[in-house]
């Protein structure tokens, strides 16, 4: 390469340094999405539906995503159903003895005691009363699951905490505690 070309280079860069690194007034934007948003309001009028608006309630009958759907009830009539017709989708091979018994003990033991008999911490120290023994108690699979849905009495729902499979879990264990009680 000559060395004049090699120069002109240099005093190129130079130039280039001293003018990009002018404060005073911008010259060019090399990102201009960064300075200026592109992003539109999500309620703003708009011609594209017949209200007027962009944002729509969802269709009827849809159901969001992850979401599934429980048909039972939060009423007397609810429960008694669940007791009886509910069952549970899992299958041996998901059953997970080990996810289930600590999920039990994260949400459970508190009140119903480790092994199911109704004396938790809060029933010992007594802040709750009445918290019954599983084997005092009718209970089938559904009406367990029914409880963990919406709650009864006392207990609250534990369906905004649990996965429909978690619930699931925490049924076949207490199942499992009632069958030890019994014995």
């Amino acid at each position: 390469m000559s060395k004049l070309f090699k120069t002109s280079i240099v005093i190129a860069l130079v130039a280039f340094v001293f003018t990009s690194c002018d404060k005073t007034r911008r010259k060019l934007q090399f990102m201009p999405d960064m300075y200026q948003s592109v992003s539109g309001e999500p309620y703003e009028e708009s011609n594209v539906f017949e209200n007027g608006s962009e944002a729509q309630l969802p269709a009827v009958g849809s159901v969001s995503r992850g979401h599934i759907p429980y048909e039972y009830p939060d009423t007397n009539e609810g429960y008694l159903s669940a007791k009886k017709n509910l069952k549970s989708p899992l299958t041996p091979e998901d059953f997970d003895s080990k996810k289930s018994a600590q999920l039990y003990q994260i949400y459970c033991v508190v009140c119903h005691g480790k092994k199911g008999n109704g004396l938790g911490d809060l029933v010992k120290r007594e802040k709750f009363l009445g918290i019954p023994n599983y084997k005092d108690r009718d209970i089938t699979e559904g009406s367990i699951y029914h409880v963990l849905m919406h709650g009864k009495n006392m207990m609250g729902s534990h369906a905004s905490q649990l996965t429909e499979k978690e619930r699931w879990l925490i049924v076949k264990h207490v199942q499992e505690l009632r069958k030890n009680l019994l014995k």
